[in-house]
């Protein structure tokens, strides 16, 4: 039997208890994209520009969080705690879900120009959450194999119940939604330095060392890639950004290698483990999964 593991200060033992449910289904569209890291990845750093277009989110983030001294360890524990709601047992989930919660209770203040904001606010937390919906079905969909709107509609259907742990009155049930929410948001987009400087430590090697730098390089680009383009035009992102087609096609291989190799004792090998599932279940093809779950 594996014993708990720490991610990244998050205790939780995604084997046990065996049997707990996910929030989410083993052959759901959720397990297929967050099994995949680079999909993460560029999804992330998307989501992260996303957010801080908006000043009272990059303010709440930059003055709340560990973000301005540890911007690499805070994303990761971001990632960690979406992992959680996605494989982690229902009680776990809801145990971190809560401490996060619990932490946009005391974030609230003033931008540097007088607009108050509070992590409470609805349509901030909407935001965020769009965000990393947008971001990680963007991702995956762009550089690891394309998805059907079924699928994307399927993906926005399970997450239902993770984002209205984290307080969330009006989920997005489509895409078109997260557009919506974009042209009413977008007037208040604003370019900023935190902005270069979060691109800066994500292309440095700071974020993962044993990656080649060149391949972190990329990977930023082709999260800058998949912006909207009237918000990478808003945050000054110009063409010293832009993806080449080599690159393009580099990440492509590389999120295709990396949907069908599995990655020992991961958040998804873990749950499969502690649900009487293969280890590799998740890096199975549907028709594989479909097989194993009826027999």
């Amino acid at each position: 039997m594996l014993g708990p593991s720490t991610y990244l200060g998050w205790n939780v033992d995604f084997t046990q208890p065996f049997g707990e449910p996910a929030f989410t289904k083993p052959d759901s569209v959720s397990w297929r994209i967050f099994k995949n890291p680079v999909a993460l990845a560029i999804g992330g750093i998307c989501a992260v520009l996303l957010e801080f277009a908006d000043p009272r989110i990059r303010t709440g983030v930059w003055e709340h969080s560990t973000f301005k001294t540890d911007p690499v360890g805070r994303s990761k524990r971001t990632g960690i705690a979406a992992m959680v709601g996605v494989y982690g047992p229902q009680s776990a989930a809801r145990r971190v879900i809560q401490g996060v919660t619990n932490m946009h209770a005391q974030v609230s203040g003033l931008t540097p120009d007088g607009v108050a904001y509070s992590a409470r606010e609805p349509v901030l937390l909407a935001w965020v959450s769009a965000t990393a919906s947008y971001g990680f079905l963007t991702a995956y969909d762009r550089f690891v194999e394309p998805l059907s709107v079924e699928d994307t509609d399927r993906f926005l259907q399970e997450s239902l119940p993770i984002t209205r742990l984290y307080g969330v009155e009006h989920p997005l049930a489509s895409l078109t939604e997260f557009h919506t929410l974009l042209e009413q948001l977008m007037p208040g987009f604003e370019p900023h330095p935190i902005n270069e400087e979060f691109l800066t430590i994500m292309k440095s090697g700071r974020a993962a060392s044993f990656v080649p730098r060149g391949m972190q390089s990329m990977v930023v680009h082709a999260a800058v890639s998949i912006l909207p383009g009237a918000v990478r035009e808003r945050l000054n992102l110009g063409p010293e950004y832009n993806l080449t087609d080599r690159g393009r096609r580099m990440t492509q291989a590389l999120g295709s290698w990396a949907n069908r190799v599995p990655i020992p004792k991961s958040p998804p090998w873990d749950a499969a483990l502690r649900l009487g599932l293969p280890r590799s279940f998740a890096w199975k093809s549907p028709a594989a999964q479909a097989d194993i779950l009826e027999n």
